[in-house]
């Protein structure tokens, strides 16, 4: 079973108590969910993660995956992070990856993985995060040509220990930062439906390899 987050939701921006109620990320406190980011021309990064998703859940399943996500439209609030972090354990999952798109200064650009760094109960999957992140990394970076991030991370890799969804997770789990969308040039790729078939390709490639 792989879990699938699509980050934020369409509804977040219209619903601002419920995203903003704080909730316990492991070792601090930080805002149920967000709204997101977009294009210069609009295109929102809800959009963009639940498109991206369920472009890979098709392909997963077509390859006999079991494939769960975090969110059932994208037209609702959250789930919190913390729902989104025990939506691996809640179904026996064997590895959950979350899909993001950045949103930095318009002059960086590229992507990047981020793997957990150990807080609290997340030490035992720390190792097999990182794993997974290499796997995904090399995988989207072979099969969509985008360059490692120019602003964040090593290599297209990063470990924090400040994302709930990472620190309250049970089973190995990374984020992918796809791209910065307030850059031109990720952007058009990222705002492309041809070119997010081409993630979506590289990202079922990563999985395959990390499980094979």
């Amino acid at each position: 079973m792989i879990v699938l987050d699509p980050g934020h939701n369409g509804g977040n921006a219209s619903h601002p108590a419920e995203i903003n109620k704080q909730v316990s990320v492991g070792n601090g406190r930080k805002a149920c969910d967000t709204t997101g980011t977009s294009t210069p021309d609009g295109y929102s990064e809800h959009a963009f993660t639940w498109d991206l998703s369920n472009r890979l859940a098709k392909l997963l399943r077509e390859d006999g995956a079991e494939v769960a996500l975090t969110r059932e439209s994208d037209s609702g609030v959250g789930p919190c992070i913390t729902e989104r972090a025990a939506t691996g354990k809640r179904v026996d999952a064997d590895a959950a990856l979350s899909i993001h798109g950045d949103g930095a200064d318009a002059s960086g650009y590229g992507f990047h993985v981020i793997a957990p760094l150990p807080v609290g109960g997340n030490k035992a999957i720390v190792d097999e995060s990182l794993r997974l992140g290499r796997a995904i990394r090399d995988a989207y970076r072979a099969g969509t040509g985008m360059p490692y991030s120019t602003y964040l991370g090593e290599d297209g890799l990063d470990q924090r220990d400040d994302l709930g969804g990472l620190n309250l997770a049970t089973v190995p789990k990374v984020f992918i930062e796809c791209g910065n969308m307030q850059n031109p040039g990720d952007a058009a790729k990222m705002s492309s439906a041809s070119f997010r078939q081409r993630m979506a390709e590289a990202l079922a490639k990563g999985l395959e390899n990390y499980f094979g």
